[in-house]
């Protein structure tokens, strides 16, 4: 086992996940302006520590990431935010992206920047505690789209940042993301993310990256927003597995699907219902951000001081996403 292998194991393996907490200042800020509460960077800091000290990070979370605030600041007892995750078993990560820009050529479309100047970001990050990073392709769903333009660039930039993360001694989370905006069917989605993820795998390959070190982030195979025609959870898990199985590299050892749009309780069904009818030797787990976190945003919006509602309702959460994650969650405790 390679030592990159090693860590994406730590992160993924038995029955744990990945804390999505990257937001930036932007996203964060309308989070917690949708709760009346004001976005500064000790409220930010206070938020994120009150789940990052919770009980479920021993037992349900593998790994957290993080925004370049976030993982410069101290928490409340002095402790650096690396450590104060590292010190609950969880290996602390971050994402390195910085952002996703118009596509040129096709400006309907966008394309991940941010790979100027990585190689020495990481070797900070790497000095700071983290030990995987991320970055995020995203892909619109139309009849045009996506391009085969926005298909290759998206591709090369994630080859690209995945081989410089693995030479600095980190694990790259690899996230092609299909949008489910539109009216599409979860059949086109299939289509479509089965050529997006095919791409990234051969240009993963041309850059020559230890496949056995990376966590795939995948959307699930799902309609459109706006479609009409609704599937079950049951054909939603089949597709992405059918997805996943003619896509994938059986060397990636674990799959960490991102939540997508879908509800806490629906990204918890689906990810459970994947793993029962999972006949792959990957690890199907979760990288959740909303879905790990808007129900305890919510608590902790009444009371900023009430640290323990906040956290019970964030272990509830973190706790049905790991069951799930084993093929082991219903909705009976799902309400318990």
């Amino acid at each position: 086992m390679s030592e990159l292998n090693k860590i994406a194991l730590k992160i993924i393996s038995n029955g744990k996940g990945i804390l999505a907490a990257d937001e930036s200042n932007g996203t964060m800020t309308k989070r917690l302006e949708a709760v009346k509460v004001n976005s500064t960077p000790e409220n930010r800091l206070a938020f994120r520590e009150t789940l990052f000290s919770s009980e479920s990070m021993k037992d349900c979370i593998g790994g957290v990431i993080l925004f370049d605030e976030t993982i410069n600041q101290d928490s409340s007892s002095g402790k650096s935010i690396p450590n104060l995750i590292s010190d609950s078993g969880a290996v602390p990560g971050i994402k390195v992206d910085t952002g996703a820009k118009d596509l040129a050529n096709s400006t309907e479309e966008k394309i991940t920047e941010g790979l100027d100047g990585l190689r020495e970001r990481l070797k900070k990050y790497y000095d700071l505690g983290a030990r995987f990073a991320k970055w995020r392709g995203v892909y619109s769903i139309t009849e045009k789209y996506p391009s085969q333009l926005a298909i290759s660039s998206n591709a090369h930039s994630l080859a690209r940042y995945s081989a410089l993360v693995q030479e600095s001694g980190m694990v790259p989370i690899v996230e092609p993301e299909v949008l489910m905006d539109g009216n599409h069917s979860a059949d086109v989605c299939l289509s479509k993310t089965s050529v997006v993820i095919k791409k990234c795998f051969e240009e993963l390959i041309l850059h020559k990256i230890d496949l056995s070190g990376i966590i795939l982030k995948p959307n699930m195979i799902l309609n459109g927003n706006l479609s009409k025609n609704k599937i079950s959870n049951e054909e939603i898990s089949l597709k992405t597995l059918e997805c996943l199985k003619n896509s994938v590299p059986k060397e990636v050892p674990g799959i960490a699907f991102l939540s997508g749009g879908q509800s806490e309780v629906e990204a918890c069904e689906n990810l459970n219902l994947i793993n029962k009818n999972n006949d792959t030797n990957f690890i199907m787990t979760y990288s959740y951000g909303r879905a790990l976190q808007q129900s305890a945003l919510k608590v902790w919006s009444k009371n900023i001081k009430d640290t323990k509602a906040t956290q019970n309702t964030f272990n509830h959460r973190a706790k049905m996403c790991s069951l799930a994650a084993q093929g082991k969650w219903s909705r009976e405790l799902e309400n318990k």
